[in-house]
């Protein structure tokens, strides 16, 4: 794995203390708003910074609930969000930061603060006389107010109800304990499976055990070994390969690896971590099983929504989405499996009875499956991911993306400075020309390779909201692009994956949604404000242009010949999109119907425990079996560290509005021969994109298609829209 350079936040123990002044990066960027310095942002600073951030934030909100303060907007709105902004850009930075280049001091000084962060936050919410100074402005203005205004202040107003603050004063700080305790638990969730996926590490010494690997992540796995401090202990002086649980080392072993010994070793440890099996295949301590963890963070769930006067966590979790009830919820998943199962069982009896007579393996194990399918996706269109992944240098893909990107929005995408929190970070501005001159519209962090230090997965965030300051002038957005691609291997560029690809653009449809808002309240601006089962839309719809035929000649160019991607392997690659289309679609289902369920009536304190339920809802609504072993709810950090409680079926329920909406593309393409259409950009734009969260998500939607999203164009997009052979309904 990279060495972190020393643009990373490091442990010094003898580092003299930062005083609280503009020496401290954290309270020069809470009062400048400027880009953070991450080149000098240390552990020690963190406590320093949030002493004072945190006392300004607070003299923010006595100002604004004094009984001699005005309820305007001005006296109470506006002050108050320019009095805690500087608390929620800096400690934006230290929770980004322990996402990206997490170290033992940066850990121990956000687990430090966090319960200091949580508390603050928690008694706004909870603060009866602001919810009174809200009320009353929207008594004497909210007539008046703009629909932007009108937007923020009604969320405002939800937001106050499901913070606690109606609840009884002596109920109040049970209420702020709750969201601690909860915060806390979700960190601590992160960091087990980040630890139990930096622990694991399985070595080869015997070339013969690496065949059907590509070379890359052979010559990647050699140099792991390489960099390791203990290699030479571990080697014996012999030729060594080192594998781990980071996606990019594990994935190539599951789906390539001809050796099913070491593609079970990986698997059990992979679905495994941070559980009570995580020990046991060597991923360190009993300390990280997230098992009460996850029981822990359902109880107190239960015991908010129940303060709130609602029957359960799901209830609170939908009152800001766009779905109205868990039970209509449950209905579209039920629906959306119905219409897959079909499919689904289609395509697990053709990889039965290709592992059977093709493969020599009756028993078709977990471990087997992804090498499978991928033995199966060569023989029916004959191709493989590696064979495409050479087409695919990153710098070849970025730039067809900031062309498209470019097309579509009217704008450019040119390399940018600013510091960096590691040497694989780069950044970039995004300008629109005005009467042909270049102005500002955002800027954005590229961070695309895993890492030591770095949690898994890929994640856009926002680094800095646009908004109208008190001088007029406009802040410009910035973004955070995270993914956790392989690195380059030697003196070869990285290669990205047709699936690297569609992640990359899915992250880049996030940051366009947040960089492109003409939104200028923050509360509204971007991402903000927008229901959580719509913010998927623009993500989702980006990913559409990975499959158009004029999109990938300008994003690819053979590492070695330079050559675009061939019309022939295009093809197959188009044959095969729909590829297990079913099971990948049951797949979500299981996800999303479990996060429902535990958040609904799954009762924390029983026999029954939440893999027992994750067990039982695969067996109902899968065609495959669960593994045994599979302990897949204990990392599974999207519902328990990362927003999506009860939430995990936006992912679909998006889907739905996204493949509608890059139909509109689609029919223009019919007339202009081309989706990458200018003209269907600017509407997109115009209605979806710049909005924000001004309004509600529908609204937009229906401004942009001109009615009300229909399922059909996601059923097309991933072949479900065809009757199956009479045989394969079995």
């Amino acid at each position: 794995m990279a060495s972190t350079p020393s643009t990373t936040p490091t442990a010094s123990a003898d580092a003299a203390q930062p005083d609280s002044g503009q020496q401290n990066p954290l309270i020069e960027l809470g009062r400048t708003a400027g880009l953070p310095r991450f080149a000098d942002i240390r552990p020690e600073h963190v406590s320093p910074a949030i002493d004072v951030l945190l006392e300004q934030a607070r003299i923010a909100v006595d100002q604004a609930i004094a009984p001699e303060t005005a309820a305007t907007w001005a006296n109470v709105i506006d002050s108050l969000q320019a009095g805690t902004e500087p608390l929620g850009r800096a400690w934006s930075v230290v929770g980004h930061l322990s996402s990206v280049a997490d170290t033992p001091a940066l850990r121990a000084a956000h687990a430090e603060n966090l319960p200091r962060i949580t508390e603050f936050y928690a008694s706004v919410g909870q603060n009866l006389a602001l919810f009174e100074k809200y009320k009353a402005i929207d008594a004497a203005e909210g007539a008046s107010l703009t629909p932007i205004r009108r937007k923020v202040l009604d969320d405002s107003l939800r937001d106050f109800r499901l913070s606690g603050a109606e609840l009884p004063e002596d109920r109040k700080p049970r209420f702020a304990a709750l969201q601690e305790r909860q915060a806390s638990l979700s960190k601590q969730f992160s960091d087990h499976v980040l630890d139990a996926t930096n622990t694991f590490a399985h070595w080869v010494h015997d070339a013969a055990e690496l065949a059907g690997l590509p070379q890359d992540a052979i010559d990647a796995a050699r140099q792991a070994a390489a960099r390791d401090p203990d290699a030479e202990k571990l080697s014996n002086g012999a030729d060594a390969w080192k594998f781990t649980l980071h996606f990019p080392s594990y994935f190539p072993v599951i789906q390539y690896a001809d050796n099913r010994a070491l593609r079970e070793t990986l698997y059990r440890a992979y679905v495994t971590r941070a559980s009570d099996l995580g020990p046991e295949f060597g991923q360190g301590k009993d300390e990280w099983d997230n098992t009460d963890n996850m029981r822990e963070q359902l109880a107190l769930r239960a015991e908010e929504a129940h303060m709130l006067g609602l029957a359960n966590f799901a209830e609170v979790s939908l009152t800001p989405k766009m779905a109205d009830t868990p039970t209509q919820v449950i209905a579209f998943l039920d629906d959306i499996a119905k219409r897959a199962r079909p499919y689904a069982q289609a395509d697990w009896s053709a990889l039965q009875t290709f592992a059977r007579e093709h493969v020599g393996i009756d028993d078709l194990a977990p471990w087997d499956a992804t090498y499978v399918s991928e033995k199966l996706r060569q023989q029916q269109y004959a191709f493989s991911e590696n064979e495409v992944k050479q087409y695919f240098p990153e710098n070849t893909v970025l730039t067809g993306l900031f062309g498209l990107i470019e097309k579509l929005f009217s704008v450019r995408i040119r390399p940018d400075e600013a510091p960096v929190w590691h040497s694989d970070v780069r950044f970039f501005r995004v300008e629109t020309l005005d009467e042909g001159a270049p102005r500002l519209v955002a800027q954005f962090y590229l961070d695309l390779y895993a890492r030591e230090g770095k949690r898994g997965g890929a994640w856009m965030d926002d680094a800095r909201s646009r908004k109208r300051r008190a001088d007029g002038t406009t802040q410009t957005p910035v973004a955070y692009l995270v993914c956790n691609f392989s690195p380059p291997v030697g003196d070869k560029p990285a290669l990205l994956t047709h699936d690297d690809v569609v992640t990359l653009f899915h992250e880049c449809g996030h940051g366009l949604h947040h960089m492109l808002t003409q939104i200028e309240e923050p509360a509204v601006s971007g991402i903000n404000g927008v229901e959580w089962d719509a913010v998927e839309l623009p993500s989702q719809f980006m990913e559409n242009f990975c499959w158009e035929w004029d999109v990938l000649q300008t994003l690819s160019a053979h590492v070695d010949s330079g050559e675009h991607l061939p019309r022939t392997l295009f093809d197959k690659m188009i044959a095969a999109k729909n590829f297990q289309s079913g099971l990948g679609t049951l797949r979500q289902v299981v996800f999303s119907m479990f996060d429902m369920r535990i958040h609904t009536d799954f009762d924390p304190a029983g026999s029954e425990t939440v893999n027992d339920l994750a067990r039982q809802i695969n067996a109902h609504y899968h065609v495959v079996e669960q593994s045994p072993v599979s302990r897949w709810p204990n990392s599974f950090s999207h519902v328990f560290a990362g927003g999506y409680a009860a939430g995990y079926y936006s992912y679909k329920w998006a889907e739905v509005l996204s493949a509608d909406a890059y139909s509109a593309f689609e029919e223009a393409a019919s007339a202009t021969g081309s989706v990458v259409d200018p003209v269907t950009g600017r509407r997109y734009l115009e209605e979806i994109l710049s909005v924000g969260g001004s309004r509600a998500a529908m609204s937009s939607f229906k401004a942009f298609r001109g009615r009300e999203p229909s399922i059909d164009a996601l059923l097309r997009h991933h072949g479900m829209d065809v009757a199956l052979p009479e045989t394969q309904h079995a």
